[in-house]
């Protein structure tokens, strides 16, 4: 070994023994500074040197490349969800329900805190860190791999200092933000003019479903391991043993973790942690209780969705009572009207709170809450803050019943809740409060399609005043687009191409861009058919004829209507057509009928795109689902198709290889 071979060896070693005294002993020997300045050492002497650079060092957690999307993993053992104990009594039935079935007087049990972020799996085989996954349905999940790597706590390769790690080690944890963290990621976000994220876990969830990497590196993101998966190359009789093994390896592991003996020891363990759970540096929304010998736990068993031989226990909603200052209409990016209850703030759960949802007008109706109202308020799992009831005894003189506006508080359009539906909604498509969303989703895929207009675009657009509504999209010019931040010229040029493509476009793309409630891509071909491709017809159409079709139904019918009866949305797609979008005559498909057939694709497709696949088969009259159940009539299956063939097999519904599936088209 060369002397910089064994320089970078040495600083790789030094920065992952200071990691492991960081994460998992809590015992840093060496300031922060100290520590980057190590890893500045090592980035400089692996990019003067590359042929230095291993897979598992330090410097390579982030990937260069963004993903266009995820690939799915199948489990090798399913992640089971927990059943639920409401409280100290539903505890100690599931201790009295363990003994029974086990002919014991008393079960030790693992008690953890049961953190409020996202699951996930992570796959080491000979000490590398190989891949991770997310939970997903239990059964299969998405590969973000890339994004777990960036995680600092997460060590790429395992330790051996004391035993070495098996041939394959499938380890289950939770990623999450510690409190003081999320504040500081939210405060740079405020200063940055970017969206605030409304709590731990949805900042933690949505960092790790990012495609590029580089922006989940910049999320603040922590790990706690606490479950095995497959292990191959080493035998465990008990679960605390297991956990002492991850802590020796390197993987962080909670340590208010602890073993207990027999119920009462799990009652007084969950009321320890409900007592601090404001006081912990992260946010935790009960206990987990596990069954210490795992010889045990397969005597136990496992129900079809939760093993028998753990449970959460759920801590008790923190309330608080305050007064409803106000209530006002709240309208969403989907043009949902709600109304919130503006409170004199009061501190519950952790938190000052200062708004509740009151959801929609049949909620405020139950509850009967007025302004002035003196209210009970909870932080319902933790987070979300909701009205609890009114104490009408304390109620003042002169309140009024609070009645949610007919017009639209921002562009004072007219409100529509349709039949059978709590939420009302403006269906104005130039709503300043919705305008970022509608924009979104016309340029989305299965609408406009118009590659390059991402999130953040739309964002500056929009803040600008350059965007107010869909139809200025296309007169955007390549001058303007190239001084935007992250644009430039060959960026500008690229998405004008893309635009000035996306004019030529389909009578059901158009009419699916245009987010008419409840008409989604199938609905729109179904009206591409009826109406020819015809526009104006269709914006000419009644309510009668729309129930003639059929998959029409009258709550659709009158939904599309009242659009239409919008002047302001009429004048959208008039500049839209103004400005060039041509909508294609529709071509009838060749070859077989799909009409009432439901499809199921499941695995990784090589002829052809999910999108494709949905094409082929609504062009031809057939439903395209995402789930699998009585009413499917056909799967198609590609290579690592998991529970969806499995669960078509159990039904004994038909499964069609890809080369199969177009041989039907053809017929």
């Amino acid at each position: 070994m060369s002397d910089l071979s064994r320089q970078a060896a040495d600083l790789r070693r030094q920065i992952n023994d200071h990691n492991y005294r960081y994460y998992v002993l809590d015992d840093p020997i060496i300031s922060d500074g100290e520590y980057d300045q190590l890893l500045r050492q090592l980035e400089n002497l692996e990019t003067a040197h590359p042929e230095l650079i291993t897979p598992d060092s330090p410097t390579q957690r982030v990937g260069s490349a963004p993903l266009s999307a995820f690939d799915s993993v199948t489990h090798r053992l399913p992640l089971l969800s927990l059943a639920n104990a409401m409280d100290e009594a539903g505890l100690a039935a599931f201790d009295e329900r363990t003994c029974k079935s086990l002919a014991v007087e008393t079960v030790e049990y693992i008690g953890e805190p049961k953190l409020d972020g996202l699951a996930v799996e992570l796959v080491y085989e000979n000490g590398l860190f190989v891949s991770g996954s997310t939970r997903g349905d239990g059964v299969t999940g998405e590969d973000i791999t890339a994004n777990l790597r960036t995680i600092a706590s997460l060590p790429l390769t395992l330790r051996a200092d004391e035993i070495d790690a098996p041939v394959l080690l499938e380890v289950r944890g939770e990623v999450f933000i510690r409190k003081d963290d999320f504040e500081k990621l939210n405060r740079r976000r405020s200063r940055d003019g970017e969206a605030i994220f409304a709590n731990p876990r949805n900042a933690a969830a949505g960092s790790l479903r990012q495609l590029d990497p580089k922006i989940t590196a910049r999320r603040p993101l922590s790990l706690y391991c606490y479950q095995a998966g497959t292990i191959n190359g080493l035998d465990y009789r008990f679960h605390w043993d297991f956990l002492q093994d991850l802590k020796c390896w390197g993987l962080p592991v909670n340590p208010l973790i602890e073993r207990l003996s027999g119920s009462g020891a799990v009652i007084d363990y969950h009321r320890r942690l409900e007592a601090q759970r404001n006081d912990l540096p992260y946010e935790i929304d009960g206990s987990v209780i596990k069954v210490n010998s795992l010889a045990a736990r397969e005597q136990l068993g496992i129900r079809s969705r939760s093993p028998r031989w753990a449970i959460a226990g759920k801590f008790k909603a923190q309330q608080a009572t305050t007064v409803v200052l106000e209530i006002t209409a709240s309208v969403g990016r989907t043009g949902a009207v709600t109304p919130v209850a503006k409170l004199e703030p009061v501190f519950v759960g952790g938190v000052t709170v200062a708004n509740a949802t009151l959801h929609n007008q049949d909620e405020i109706d139950r509850l009967g809450v007025r302004a002035g109202d003196m209210v009970l308020i909870e932080r319902a799992g933790d987070v979300i803050p909701k009205v609890v009831k009114a104490i009408i005894e304390k109620r003042p003189a002169g309140t009024v019943t609070y009645r949610l506006p007919a017009e639209c508080p921002v562009c004072g359009h007219a409100v529509y809740r349709p039949p059978d539906e709590a939420v009302a909604r403006c269906q104005n498509l130039a709503c300043p409060a919705q305008i970022k969303g509608r924009i979104e989703h016309f340029v989305s895929k299965g609408a406009l399609d118009i590659d390059g207009f991402g999130t953040k675009l739309v964002e500056q657009l929009v803040e600008i005043g350059r965007l107010t509504s869909v139809d200025q999209i296309f007169g955007l010019e390549e001058d303007e687009l190239a001084d935007l931040e992250r644009m430039g010229e060959k960026s500008a040029a690229k998405l004008v191409a893309a635009i000035e493509k996306a004019k030529s476009t389909s009578f059901a793309r158009f009419v699916f861009a245009l987010g008419i409630r409840n008409v989604g891509e199938h609905l729109s071909r179904v009206l591409e058919k009826h109406f020819a491709g015809d526009i104006h017809r269709y914006m000419d159409t009644t309510a009668e004829e729309l129930i003639e079709i059929n998959e029409v139904g009258p709550i659709v019918a009158e939904g599309v209507v009242r659009f239409w009866a919008d002047t302001a949305n009429r004048q959208v797609v008039e500049a839209c057509l103004s400005a060039g979008v041509k909508l294609a005559a529709p071509v009838a498909a060749t070859g077989a009928d799909f009409s009432g057939k439901t499809f199921v694709f499941t695995g990784s497709l090589e002829k052809f795109t999910r999108s494709e696949a949905k094409e082929m088969v609504s062009s031809r009259g057939g439903r395209a689902s995402g789930s699998v159940s009585a009413k499917t009539d056909f799967v198609v299956a590609g290579p690592g198709a998991g529970s969806k063939l499995k669960k078509a097999e159990e039904l004994g519904i038909t499964v069609l290889s890809e080369e199969k599936f177009l041989s039907l088209i053809e017929e």
